[in-house]
C-alpha cells in the first residue's frame, strides 16, 4: 500500500514536470520573435492550454489562488456574504496569483480590468460570468499615453522599464466611466500607479466594504494612501506582503 501511494505520488510530480516542460517549450516556440496573432488556432490552443491544463486540472485542489494567501483572508471577511460583487484592477490573471478567483468560484461576479489584452482573453475564458475590460485607467478619459508592456508579464506598466520590451500607447479611461455598478470588494494592483487611481474615485458614489491595494517597499505614496483612506473613512487592518486591507468604518 506504501508503496502504490509512493508510485501515486511520484507518478502526479512527475505528470506536473512534464507538463511544465511542455509549457515552457510550447511558449519558446510560439513567443520567441512574432507574439501569436491573436485569434488564430495556436493563440486559442495556448490559451486553453494556460487555464484548463496549468490551472483547472494540475492545481484544482489548491486552497488559495493568491501569493500571499490574499484570498482566504477576503473569504474569511465576507464568511456571512454568500453572493457580492468586485472590482480588480490591474488583474493580470483569471486564476494565477489572483486575488478574486476564489470570490468567483464561490458565486462572486464583478469587473476584472487590465491593459493587457491577452489578459482579457483568458478572463474571457476563464470567467465568462465577469464584464472583461482591456483599458488603461487614468484621471481623465480620451489621454494618450504610453505603456511599456510584455504580453505575458504581470508587470505592464506606465513607468519606462528594461524587462519590458514592448512600448505602445493607449488612451485613458477613468474609473467612473468604467464601473457601472456598486461593489463589495475592491482590489488595486496598479504597479506603483495605484495612489494616482485611487485618488480618482469617488466613494461618495460607490461604497466597498474591503478594499486591497499593493503598496511595495520603495513606494513613495504609503503616506498618500493611507491618509486619502483616512479620509474616506477606510480603517487599515491588515496587510499579507504588499497587499494592504482596509475596511469600511462603521458609521
Amino acid at each position: 500500500m506504501l508503496k502504490l501511494l509512493a508510485f501515486l505520488k511520484l507518478s502526479k510530480r512527475q505528470i506536473v514536470k512534464t507538463f511544465n516542460v511542455f509549457n515552457a517549450t510550447w511558449y519558446k516556440i510560439t513567443m520567441i520573435k512574432e507574439k501569436l496573432k491573436r485569434g488564430s488556432i495556436l493563440y486559442k490552443l495556448y490559451l486553453y492550454f494556460n487555464i484548463f491544463i496549468r490551472y483547472k486540472i494540475l492545481k484544482a485542489n489548491r486552497k488559495t489562488h493568491s501569493q500571499f494567501g490574499e484570498d482566504l483572508f477576503i473569504k474569511s471577511f465576507f464568511l456571512n456574504q454568500k453572493i457580492g460583487k468586485y472590482v480588480d484592477l490591474g488583474a493580470f490573471h483569471p486564476m494565477r496569483l489572483s486575488n478574486t478567483y476564489l470570490l468567483y468560484k464561490n458565486g462572486w461576479s464583478g469587473t476584472n480590468v487590465d491593459l493587457n489584452p491577452i489578459t482579457i482573453d483568458l478572463f474571457d475564458i476563464a470567467r465568462s460570468k465577469d464584464k472583461n475590460i482591456c483599458c488603461l485607467i487614468g484621471e481623465e478619459d480620451g489621454l494618450l499615453k504610453d505603456v511599456y508592456y510584455e504580453d505575458w508579464s504581470a508587470a505592464n506598466s506606465l513607468t519606462e522599464n528594461e524587462n519590458l520590451k514592448d512600448k505602445k500607447q493607449m488612451k485613458t479611461r477613468t474609473f467612473e466611466n468604467l464601473i457601472n455598478h456598486d461593489f463589495d470588494f475592491l482590489n488595486i494592483d496598479l504597479e506603483g500607479h495605484d495612489y494616482e487611481i485611487l485618488k480618482t474615485i469617488n466613494f461618495k458614489k460607490f461604497n466597498p466594504k474591503l478594499i486591497c491595494i499593493e503598496i511595495l517597499k520603495d513606494c513613495s505614496d504609503k503616506e498618500n494612501i493611507f491618509k486619502f483612506m483616512e479620509h474616506n473613512r477606510f480603517i487599515f487592518i491588515k496587510n499579507l506582503g504588499p497587499s494592504y486591507f482596509f475596511k469600511k468604518e462603521q458609521k
